[in-house]
């Protein structure tokens, strides 16, 4: 993303495969760990939110957004 340009926090609804969904809410358990009473303290959503906006990042949402084709 430009980094000429703010961030701003949007929520949208958006659709994904049940696979990547279920990866994440995996790897976001695996990666947080149990606490002593074998409970998962995890965001789940957080930590989508998260992923999906590095995606964005890393893969110029920008140039992308800003192209009029692919609308």
């Amino acid at each position: 993303m430009s980094e000429n340009s703010p961030l701003v926090r949007v929520h949208v609804n958006i659709e994904l495969s049940a696979a990547a969904l279920q990866a994440v809410v995996a790897n976001t358990k695996k990666k947080a760990g149990k606490d002593e009473k074998g409970h998962y303290r995890v965001d789940t959503a957080d930590a989508l939110s998260a992923l999906i906006s590095r995606f964005l990042q890393e893969k110029d949402f920008d140039s992308f957004s800003m192209d009029e084709n692919n609308y």
